[in-house]
């Protein structure tokens, strides 16, 4: 079995398993890395490109990626200044593990609509 099991609160909280992954599995983290795979990105493109995140969250997690090293913000002298996002070598090996998971995602969504559908219709009756 994997080391995921804890005793304590105190135990949870130094476990780097649940340390790691509760920073880079979230919505909108593991979409950023997916968005920046090809090339670095100002802000407003990666807001564009993402669509529907509000510019605090986006924001607040492009700071939680760089806080633990996935991505680095360049500031570009101007003028005007630009300010860049792009993957540190630890973000692409990220990137290399979540890709699969996405083309797994893509492949089972039909799937996961029909369970939903049953689930719900059972939840009714």
């Amino acid at each position: 079995m994997l080391p995921i099991n804890v005793e304590s609160k105190a135990e949870a909280s130094n476990c780097c398993i649940r340390s790691v992954l509760s920073n880079v599995t979230g919505k909108w983290r593991m979409i950023i890395i997916l968005a920046l795979e090809d090339e670095p990105k100002r802000f407003g493109d990666l807001k564009r490109t993402i669509g529907d995140v509000t510019q605090s969250v986006l924001t607040e997690n492009l700071r939680g990626l760089q806080r633990d090293g996935y991505l680095t913000r360049n500031v570009h002298p101007g003028p005007p200044v630009a300010v860049s996002y792009e993957l540190t070598p630890l973000g692409r090996s990220l990137l290399a593990m979540l890709k699969p998971l996405v083309y797994w995602s893509h492949d089972q969504m039909d799937y996961v609509r029909q369970c939903r559908m049953e689930y719900d219709r059972d939840q009714v009756a």
